[in-house]
């Protein structure tokens, strides 16, 4: 049965190849010329939350910081405007750190709170290379997954659109210098398995066009890949507004320390979304229209 197609996607793949790759080019040349901003997780530092209970600017929290013998540090306002996020680049002492909290609770009074979190150098590297690993497990336990449930072009398909949604991420927030902890990683884990998730449904169906379809020709191939999209993308849509909402929500109403977190997620619904239909799919069809001949 041939479906009314709205939108040819396939026909319109290199557009969305483009897209995608000029994306990728721009991520690489930002993280070649500035990197990422790692936060104290991954680097040696010290990050001090202070909630003072009163409104405080900016300003007055980088003079007490410089008085506390701390010059360059900036400290940053979040909260209702009553509580300071100051990330050290070094590791201070209990010292150090009571140092700071009396200047504080000097001008603020006793109502002043902190919580303090410390990462030695060592401990920083360890806990990258630890989240790289647990990137790459995902990633390979992912095309072990696709290859036995499907086959291997699908598995290929669905790792380079898994790559190109955390790699949109990263993008995002190399450019605008956003800063990258453990919570980044784990909402690039729960990215992937949002993406895989949609990937898979069009793969299903795919799948299970073709096994009413006649191939005759690259056409017929696109004509399946195309109803399979069709077939499943209110059900996507669904599925990805839905998570949005609640993201969404988060960062507009959640607290400080979850809002990267996520907008990490809002920006990997979105690709994830994307990559499904416009490079997992696409890629699909480039890889199996080659093995159309030869299969005849």
């Amino acid at each position: 049965m041939r479906y009314k197609i709205h939108l040819d996607f396939i026909k319109h793949r290199k557009k969305f190849f483009i897209f995608s790759i000029a994306l990728t080019v721009i991520g690489i040349v930002m993280l070649a010329a500035a990197g990422l901003n790692y936060g104290v997780d991954f680097r040696a530092g010290t990050n001090m939350d202070v909630e003072v209970g009163k409104p405080i600017t900016a300003e007055q929290a980088e003079r007490i910081v410089a008085e506390a013998g701390f010059e360059g540090v900036h400290p940053t306002i979040g909260g209702d405007g009553d509580r300071v996020t100051i990330r050290f680049p070094e590791t201070l002492t209990q010292q150090e750190v009571e140092k700071v909290e009396g200047l504080f609770k000097a001008q603020f009074g006793d109502q002043v709170s902190r919580e303090v979190n410390s990462v030695d150098p060592e401990l920083a590297r360890e806990q990258l290379r630890h989240a790289i690993i647990a990137v790459l497990v995902a990633s390979v336990g992912i095309i072990l997954y696709v290859s036995i449930r499907f086959e291997w072009r699908f598995a290929i398909a669905g790792i380079v659109a898994l790559l190109h949604d955390a790699f949109i991420v990263i993008t995002i927030f190399a450019i605008f210098r956003l800063e990258v902890n453990l919570t980044f990683i784990v909402a690039v884990l729960t990215i992937i398995g949002y993406s895989i998730n949609d990937t898979i449904v069009i793969f299903d169906r795919i799948r299970e066009n073709l096994r009413f379809a006649k191939l005759k020709s690259d056409g017929d191939l696109a004509l399946v890949v195309n109803n399979s999209i069709w077939q499943t993308f209110t059900r996507s849509i669904n599925t990805v507004v839905t998570v949005l909402v609640a993201a969404v929500a988060l960062f507009i109403f959640g607290s400080e320390s979850i809002r990267l977190f996520s907008l990490a997620i809002i920006i990997g619904l979105v690709a994830g979304a994307y990559s499904s239909i416009g490079i997992a799919s696409p890629i699909w069809y480039v890889l199996k229209k080659g093995s159309l001949g030869r299969s005849k």
